[in-house]
């Protein structure tokens, strides 16, 4: 039964995403730490970046943070800086974004896909083992949709067998199992802050994550030439360095973090209490772990066609991700487990990411909802 809310108010659409809203309320700051940059020329590795770098440690519970580009980025700097390279073979689930294959693929490494769990969508810690060959370099498991993967179960698995861990956090910023923090179970943490995620900047940034001072220091040389000092190259290094620019949007928006988190989270709750009587296979919190909702993902049968019902009521879904990677082009020859990824392949046809952000009200949810309703759900 949908609360009884007043769903005919008038709400001219709901996107997946609203980002304009978000952006509106942090403008101002974000502004005059812009003008500060201009006033001072500081545009490459100024000190906001380092600023950053020293807030999203702290909040991440790590003593290092290395300010990057981009996600990927981050993905492939931790890879080299863990001497992953070609003929290595690294494991990963086969449901994530196409970046965490290509970081692999960049590295030259081989990806290794393995199925994942029918209930939380992240790497199956079971069927990792049956994956791992002598040629077995890392494990990147993937915090998909804002779930923490099951650290403990793959931490002991890598410890067992003298694997690197490498955890794409992309999509799981302040995200926890067990009270630790995404980001700080492996060697190093990679995150994106790409606009759309819940620590978003206004363009491309990423960061890794690590304890280990040696490899910050190597992913530090990484990002900027190889080099520590300039014009003298330690390393073969590239151009990846997090945009000061970016750095004064994502110190602004660290200061907005946790509200905006526990705002998902209040709209998860909302979407579960309207929802629980549909057919809808709702998303499943584990115990042990504080999901924050970086999408919130519903599976339903007739995926495709309530996509185009809540569309003509400008209410606007998406998927993710509508294929599991090892069918990519650039992955087709690549080795999965089990044969076919069974539980991705299902999950791709079914899966379905209802309207998600911290600006969402009760009423939005309400009006969602009915509208899913109506369609037969």
């Amino acid at each position: 039964m949908i609360r009884q809310l007043d769903t005919d108010l008038e709400i001219s659409s709901i996107p997946l995403v609203d980002l304009a809203t978000q952006s509106r309320q942090i403008k101002e700051d974000v502004l005059r730490r812009m003008s500060d940059v201009i006033d001072s020329a500081r545009y490459i590795l100024g000190q906001e970046v380092q600023e950053f770098e020293e807030q999203f440690a702290a909040y991440c519970g790590v003593d290092h943070c290395v300010g990057l580009a981009n996600g990927t980025d981050a993905l492939h700097m931790a890879l080299r800086a863990l001497d992953v390279g070609e003929g290595d073979e690294v494991i990963t689930a086969g449901n994530s974004f196409a970046a965490t294959a290509f970081a692999i693929a960049y590295s030259g490494a081989q990806a290794v896909f393995v199925d994942i769990d029918p209930v939380d969508f992240n790497i199956d810690p079971n069927r990792i083992e049956a994956a791992i060959t002598p040629r077995t370099k890392a494990i990147i498991p993937v915090h998909l949709y804002g779930q923490p993967a099951q650290m403990a179960a793959i931490r002991e698995i890598a410890d067992r067998h003298g694997l690197k861990i490498i955890e794409d956090a992309a999509q799981a910023h302040g995200a926890e199992s067990n009270g630790q923090r995404c980001g700080s179970f492996g060697d190093i943490g990679c995150f994106s802050f790409y606009p759309g995620k819940n620590l978003g900047a206004f363009g491309d940034a990423g960061a890794a994550v690590t304890n280990d001072p040696e490899l910050a220091e190597r992913l530090r040389l990484l990002r900027n030439y190889g080099q520590k000092v300039k014009n003298r190259h330690d390393c073969l290094g590239y151009n990846c360095r997090m945009d000061t620019l970016q750095a004064c949007v994502l110190l602004s928006k660290m200061q907005h973090i946790e509200d905006w988190t526990n705002s998902r989270r209040q709209v998860a709750a909302w979407y579960g209490e309207a929802l629980a009587s549909t057919d809808l296979q709702l998303p499943v919190e584990r115990d042990d772990a504080r999901h924050v909702y970086h999408l919130y993902v519903v599976r339903h049968p007739q995926r495709d066609a309530i996509i185009e019902s809540l569309a003509a009521k400008k209410i606007f879904c998406g998927v993710h991700y509508p294929h599991p990677l090892a069918t990519a082009t650039p992955f087709q020859d690549a080795k999965s487990f089990p044969e076919g990824l069974p539980v991705c392949t299902s999950a791709a046809s079914a899966i379905l990411s209802l309207p998600m952000y911290p600006e969402m009200t009760q009423q939005h949810v309400a009006v969602v909802a009915k509208a899913l309703v109506e369609f037969g759900c």
